[in-house]
């Protein structure tokens, strides 16, 4: 593995503690008050904000899912940097060092996952200083150390663009002979009241909860739910039904005010199984 294709850490010490002791007692924690025993999943939900906000909410959803030897985590690309055409910017070979480890990258799935969708290109440049992968890879790390990840981030928000990605990941899914687990990394509505935000995402987790991510997309844009991971979440939802899921069940939702005290401005995290 060549130096140049181990990615380190952007945002330890900031979103997550940067030692694993730390890091590594904080996730266990949050796994601890999961009341539910793992199960085959097809996909999730899971948001990505720093740990101390959002981290119980995502283990919610890791604790739930039994995770395979590949992971696939689609994210919003939320720093701008992009070389990738398409927009669909991966990393795909190498690593991705965190304190608890370094995370291995799936990447015959990445490179296959090219070959079938225009759209994803490896584009290191657009993973360097990202947190929404990253932020997700404690769980895995603590759950299944040995499975690889193909990490994509998006720069688009259309139906188009994301039902072309989801054709081909379900596609590629189905016909992968290890199982798959599909991951969407997001936070929903942004620095409005505890109140709204929850009336804004109640309409957008209801598109999500039919399995209708073109919905969603149209909800976001309609009702103006700054949910970041949007296109991210009407991927994974799209193909999780083309491979035969029938139920997606929200397992948490919270929001940064459970922690500050102050719901006058509030970001807010949901946890999402697909089944």
């Amino acid at each position: 593995m060549k130096e140049r294709d181990l990615r380190p850490p952007a945002v330890a010490g900031q979103f997550y503690p940067g030692s694993s002791r730390a890091l590594g007692e904080l996730v266990d924690g949050f796994f601890a008050e999961v009341q539910a025993e793992p199960q085959t999943v097809r996909a999730v939900i899971a948001p990505h904000a720093g740990l101390v906000y959002s981290g119980a909410c995502a283990a919610q959803v890791f604790g739930r899912a039994q995770i395979p030897p590949v992971v696939v985590i689609l994210a919003p690309n939320h720093t701008g940097r992009v070389g990738a055409p398409g927009g669909a910017s991966a990393w795909s070979r190498g690593g991705f060092e965190m304190p608890l480890g370094t995370v291995s990258i799936a990447s015959e799935f990445a490179e296959k996952l090219e070959d079938r969708c225009a759209l994803v290109t490896h584009d290191p440049s657009a993973h360097w200083g990202e947190h929404a992968v990253e932020v997700e890879l404690p769980f895995l790390l603590k759950l299944s150390p040995e499975s690889a990840i193909v990490p994509i981030v998006l720069t688009w928000e259309d139906w188009q663009r994301c039902k072309q990605l989801a054709d081909a990941l379900a596609g590629l899914v189905a016909e992968w002979p290890e199982q798959v687990l599909l991951v969407a990394s997001s936070d929903m509505t942004h620095f409005e009241s505890a109140h709204r935000a929850a009336e804004k995402d109640r309409i957008a987790l209801a598109a999500v909860e039919r399995l209708d991510g073109e919905e969603l997309l149209r909800a976001c844009v309609r009702e103006h739910i700054t949910m970041c991971g949007r296109a991210a979440a009407a991927v994974v939802v799209e193909a999780a039904r083309q491979l035969g899921a029938t139920r997606a069940e929200v397992v948490d939702y919270r929001h940064s005010g459970w922690v500050t005290g102050d719901d006058s401005s509030v970001v807010a995290y949901a946890g999402v199984v697909i089944q």
